[in-house]
């Protein structure tokens, strides 16, 4: 009786008597998990709680709604101070020059392209947390004014210059010329035969074409009609 109700039992719970009496209960199969976030979602994640740090640590503090492009700036210019580029000064005698000899105690900063993907990435970050676009500090005018003197003030100290990168332009096939080797073409004769007066034609196989020639030294060709 007590063998017939543990077995009951069992059935009732789905659970085999070998799983109660070895311990091999069944646990549920985990959620799938979520693709890993691409190395630019991460970055801007990052750059995201940074910046939300930086405004916390303002004073006075300052809530992402109240956060302008002149705040924007001052985040910007608060990063120099991390920077890993050498921005040689005007009466440096390296200024201008991109590969300087011999070190220099000219101030590092962050580098214009540097600035220049993280403005984007934030751009980005505001709007994806519910930020509108038309109030978006990151593309503000003043914003963009200040990438651009960077942009030129940095080339010209580094003596580097900032090309945009052109857009490859899609390749034209060209076209090939047509294979009239005496293994691929069939000499059919002479026209006449076969409607076309006064032309001699030759079949070629591979391409699936007639060559048609005429008696002015012209050849054209032709698709075969093939049944």
């Amino acid at each position: 009786m007590v063998a017939a109700a543990a077995a009951s039992n069992g059935c009732n719970s789905g659970i085999s008597i070998s799983d109660e009496i070895f311990g091999n209960i069944r646990q549920p199969k985990p959620p799938p998990s979520l693709p890993p976030p691409s190395r630019y979602g991460s970055q801007k994640r990052r750059d995201w709680n940074t910046f939300g740090q930086y405004l916390k640590n303002h004073r006075p503090p300052l809530t992402l709604s109240r956060c302008s492009g002149a705040h924007v700036l001052e985040f910007l210019r608060y990063l120099d101070q991390f920077g890993k580029t050498k921005v040689h000064a005007v009466n440096c005698p390296f200024f201008g020059h991109p590969h300087p000899p011999v070190p220099c105690p000219c101030p590092l900063k962050q580098a214009w392209g540097s600035l220049d993907a993280l403005v984007g990435r934030l751009r980005a970050a505001f709007e994806e947390n519910g930020g509108l676009p038309e109030t978006n500090p990151f593309g503000a005018r003043a914003v963009r004014l200040y990438l651009r003197e960077v942009r030129d003030s940095q080339a010209k100290a580094r003596g580097i210059v900032y090309e945009k990168k052109k857009r490859k332009q899609p390749r034209v096939l060209q076209h090939q010329p047509m294979n009239t080797s005496s293994n691929n073409v069939v000499d059919c004769g002479i026209g006449a035969q076969n409607g076309l007066h006064g032309h001699g034609y030759s079949f070629d196989p591979s391409e699936g074409l007639v060559m048609v020639g005429s008696s002015d030294g012209r050849c054209s060709a032709i698709p075969a009609c093939l049944s």
